[in-house]
């Protein structure tokens, strides 16, 4: 009899696309149901004072949560942590929980395992840790092969071979500076020259207008296929990670620079100048110590090429699969 798991989905879009690769690797093992958590302003408050509880959730907008109680939740960050909690609580333990991310110390025993970036790894004790490279995301083989089914013939009219850059930006408290946005555009353009070819682009909200402007200077005259900030069009993104016979990301974020690496395409990341936080350098570390990609300003980024893909998700099925 398959197993029943209800996936905590709330704003934390990175988040969310984790839980959705770990979903898609445990296949036909359970039923998933997604439930939306909507929050109110409470949900800032500390879990230690949140404890066992639905403090912080919006019930009117989020998904209802009543018995019969499932089997597994999932819970993706720390927000939903208490909420999890309380499903345990009121399925008189009879529910588990799978927790990605550290949710901190507060109720570590109530969490059956929590799934952790080794770069995260020095303060994760006391608890049931299972520590991977990178995080679980949704670009499995089969997404890789569709994706490139249907974005293939729309990029066909650009020049071969196709650079993809995945754009990131500004991380709390440390903005993503025109000088490392010019620094970015004018490493892509050497490569460019190098290469030939043409470019598939994409930006985000943390990118910034002014940083976003200077990369496009430098990139004028390139063929290029674009999904800017605040276009109006589908989304490419996983066109672009299919696609892109080299692809350029951030190191801003673990979820980007992990569902690249999750392409098998050589992967080349952009670290810039007085940036990036050191939990950042060390997950980007891992990356390249492992051989899943290589620093963008490397001499011999050129001639990279991956040892494997990067695929947490299948490693964190086969270890769901031991509390099934």
């Amino acid at each position: 009899m398959k197993k029943t798991i209800w996936a905590l989905l709330d704003d934390r879009m990175g988040s969310v696309g984790q839980a959705k690769g770990i979903i898609l690797a445990l296949g036909d093992l359970v039923n998933d149901e997604e439930k939306k958590i909507v929050y109110t302003r409470w949900a800032k408050l500390p879990n230690c004072l949140k404890g066992r509880s639905l403090i912080g959730v919006n019930k009117k907008e989020s998904s209802h949560l009543d018995a019969p109680w499932p089997d597994f939740v999932l819970s993706i960050s720390r927000r939903t942590t208490p909420i999890a909690r309380w499903i345990k609580k009121q399925s008189a333990g009879k529910t588990k929980i799978i927790q990605l991310m550290h949710p901190g110390n507060c109720g570590l025993k109530d969490l059956d395992l929590v799934i952790v970036s080794e770069h995260d790894a020095k303060k994760s004790k006391g608890g049931n840790f299972f520590f991977v490279t990178g995080c679980p995301h949704r670009v499995s083989k089969e997404a890789i092969a569709q994706a490139t089914e249907k974005w293939a013939p729309i990029f066909s009219n650009l020049p071969k071979p196709w650079l993809s850059v995945i754009i990131g930006g500004s991380i709390k408290g440390r903005p993503f500076s025109l000088e490392n946005a010019k620094k970015l555009g004018q490493e892509i353009k050497n490569i460019h020259q190098k290469i030939g070819g043409s470019i598939l682009i994409s930006t985000s909200r943390r990118t910034g207008a002014e940083a976003e402007k200077a990369i496009m200077a430098e990139l004028k005259g390139i063929p290029s296929y674009t999904y800017l900030w605040g276009e109006k069009k589908e989304n490419p993104i996983m066109g672009f990670y299919a696609c892109g016979d080299k692809i350029i990301v951030t190191g801003d974020s673990v979820s980007m620079a992990s569902e690249a690496c999750g392409s098998g395409n050589p992967v080349l990341i952009f670290e810039g100048q007085n940036w990036l936080t050191p939990k950042h350098k060390r997950f980007i570390s891992s990356l390249y110590a492992k051989g899943y990609a290589i620093a963008l300003e490397d001499e011999k980024a050129l001639m990279f090429t991956p040892k494997e893909r990067l695929d947490p998700a299948q490693k964190i099925a086969e270890k769901i699969r031991t509390l099934l």
